[in-house]
């Protein structure tokens, strides 16, 4: 499935924005699963400073200094990307998750895509026992890893309510575990928490989720968001498989990866320190369109 993608961020002030300061992972990564045809980044006003590198995940990363006072600080973001997962043969097939757990500490492999960097705790994905349990109740002896791995993210989807107002960005995972409310960052955290807790490697996956409108009710402008969901290691033969606890889906081909890291903080899509003597306001808008429908509605259909 070939997407184009918009993700535009804007911050406004009531005053002028006299400096800033914005670390942005906007570029799709490429992968076995993934191909990027092409990404631009548009900052505006225009960056007297910019630095583009790879990040110690594989990340695009891009650092840029605005210093020209304006009302506004505009960065647009464009993608063209082909998703192309593997189809899943069974869930119930693949290696017991205790074998998974041993190979994974067993591995000296330390590149970006090895379990090894995945195993352990962060500030934001601490191991609470609290949360090591809620994950053990799926996790039996001999269980396939995908098939436990599936039922912990179902059983979230079932427990846990989505509240967009319940959590911020700063929420520790003990509190939005406690209160079983909160977003999709909050969720994936959570499932990946436990599953360290387990001994198991498990990543955090910034991204997009294309999203069908009603029937015969157009697609909105800027009506999409994105989105977060775990990628968890199931061995050196089927390597790394994405959980979406929000949904209580597989990751497959409505899932477009923007980045992957150990939490949210290794891989954040906009980071800004915005400085302005004015009331300030935020303002996201993303699109994800599939190609094929853009040439629908281009045709007339």
């Amino acid at each position: 499935m070939i997407y184009n993608i918009r993700h535009r961020t804007i911050y406004e002030s009531t005053a002028p924005i006299t400096f800033a300061r914005c670390v942005l992972r906007l570029t799709p990564r490429s992968s076995a699963e993934q191909t990027v045809f092409h990404s631009t980044v548009t900052v505006t006003p225009a960056p007297a400073q910019t630095l583009t590198r790879t990040g110690p995940f594989g990340e695009q990363v891009m650092t840029m200094v605005v210093e020209k006072p304006a009302k506004a600080l505009v960065i647009d973001a464009r993608s063209r990307v082909d998703v192309h997962t593997t189809p899943m043969d069974s869930l119930f097939a693949g290696p017991a998750w205790e074998s998974v757990r041993a190979r994974s500490f067993e591995t000296t492999d330390i590149e970006t895509e090895s379990p090894a960097s995945y195993l352990y705790p962060t500030a934001r994905t601490p191991i609470l026992p609290q949360i090591t349990d809620y994950g053990r109740q799926s996790f039996p002896p001999g269980r396939p890893i995908v098939e436990a791995a599936s039922e912990l993210m179902r059983r979230m989807r079932a427990d846990f309510v989505y509240d967009s107002e319940a959590t911020t960005v700063a929420t520790p995972i003990a509190e939005a575990f406690a209160i079983r409310h909160g977003v999709c960052q909050d969720f994936t955290q959570i499932m990946i928490a436990a599953l360290r807790g387990l001994g198991l490697p498990a990543a955090y996956v910034s991204g997009y989720l294309r999203t069908i409108p009603p029937p015969g009710k157009p697609r909105l402008e800027g009506a999409d968001a994105t989105h977060a969901w775990a990628r968890v290691w199931c061995g050196p033969d089927d390597g790394w498989i994405g959980f979406d606890p929000t949904n209580a889906i597989l990751a497959r081909d409505d899932h477009i990866t923007l980045a992957v890291g150990r939490d949210y903080a290794d891989i954040a899509p906009v980071d800004c320190i915005i400085l302005s003597a004015g009331d300030q306001e935020l303002d996201v808008e993303v699109d994800v369109v599939p190609e094929d429908e853009q040439m629908l509605r281009a045709a007339g259909r």
